[in-house]
């Protein structure tokens, strides 16, 4: 970025508050947020109006209000696609930590480096292979997740707005559920990969998180606000779900602490945020923003706009 533009960078790598991302904005054009960032209507608002592009730094632009932002003429960006794999990655290693009890099994040895021994009870967890995975929206990052799972055995299930192409459910062998409903009373695990939008606010409901298999589990490394995250504790503390593991978290004031208090019971497993936490990824990251700038700044339509939802991008 600084070979290409004149830059202030926010060098202590610390969350700033509304006022502070005014002050570091005045007399630029664009504004490289990223997830922390709160930039609501009312931010908008105080920004100056030399401000004409919010360039996020990640997938996920939760944190902006593009509708507001498309109202004050301002663009908005992301940097979709290159966080795929390794989300992907991510999602498989979370769906085999919590039935195989990974974490629990490593924290044994922490202490003073001996363990009970093997013993044919001990330690056990739940086979992988065999068992049926449910996806909440088969896109990139779903799409991935499924071609892994696909290789550990399990079979792939999924449902979204609109049944997918021949092309792409053949080669997973993927079953397609018109309602979520319908899917999660018939899955062992689910896995969340749609964006957070009114309709999928709360798409694990209480009441849809009670209609899950029972002894089913859980994996969210998309968005915070697609889980009712008290009632899935309650039914994990209950034994309804044998366990979950989250990337992100709905809690406002840090990680709720009915799930932290699980978390020390070995019942889930909770990640900060590392979906994407590659070196490869954020690289990627930071030359996809620059992608943006660039044509944007050259008078054309960046090739990562984000639109207010229902908006065509013609």
């Amino acid at each position: 970025m600084a070979a290409l533009f004149n830059v202030d960078f926010n060098t202590s790598d610390t969350q700033l508050d509304s006022t502070g991302l005014v002050n570091a904005v005045r007399g630029a054009d664009v504004l490289v947020s990223s997830i922390t960032d709160r930039i609501d209507s009312t931010l908008i608002g105080q920004l100056p109006e030399s401000v004409k592009l919010i360039a996020q730094f990640g997938n996920g632009f939760d944190n902006i209000d593009v509708e507001a932002a498309h109202a004050a003429g301002i663009t908005v960006t992301n940097t979709p696609s290159v966080l795929t794999e390794d989300t992907a990655d991510m999602a498989m290693a979370l769906m085999l930590s919590v039935p195989r009890r990974l974490t629990e099994g490593a924290q044994v040895l922490l202490g003073d480096g001996t363990w009970p021994g093997w013993s044919p009870t001990w330690m056990l967890g739940r086979r992988l292979g065999g068992k049926a995975l449910g996806i909440v929206g088969l896109g990139r990052i779903g799409t991935a997740v499924a071609r892994r799972a696909k290789a550990f055995g399990l079979s792939i299930h999924y449902c979204g707005r609109s049944r997918k192409a021949p092309q792409i459910e053949e080669p997973l062998g993927a079953t397609w559920w018109p309602t979520i409903e319908e899917m999660l009373a018939h899955v062992d695990i689910v896995s969340l990969h749609t964006p957070h939008t009114r309709d999928t606010f709360n798409i694990l409901s209480a009441e849809r998180l009670a209609a899950m298999k029972p002894g089913a589990f859980l994996v969210n490394i998309s968005r915070p606000d697609l889980v009712d995250e008290d009632a899935l504790a309650d039914l994990v503390a209950s034994g309804h779900l044998s366990g979950a593991a989250l990337d992100v978290f709905e809690h406002k004031k840090g990680v709720n602490p009915r799930l932290l208090e699980l978390a020390r019971a070995n019942k889930v497993i909770l990640t900060p945020h590392m979906g994407s936490a590659t070196l490869e990824a954020r690289i990627e990251m930071g030359e996809t923003v620059i992608v943006n700038i660039r044509t944007f700044l050259d008078g054309h339509t960046p090739p990562h706009r984000v639109l207010p939802e229902g908006r065509s991008p013609i």
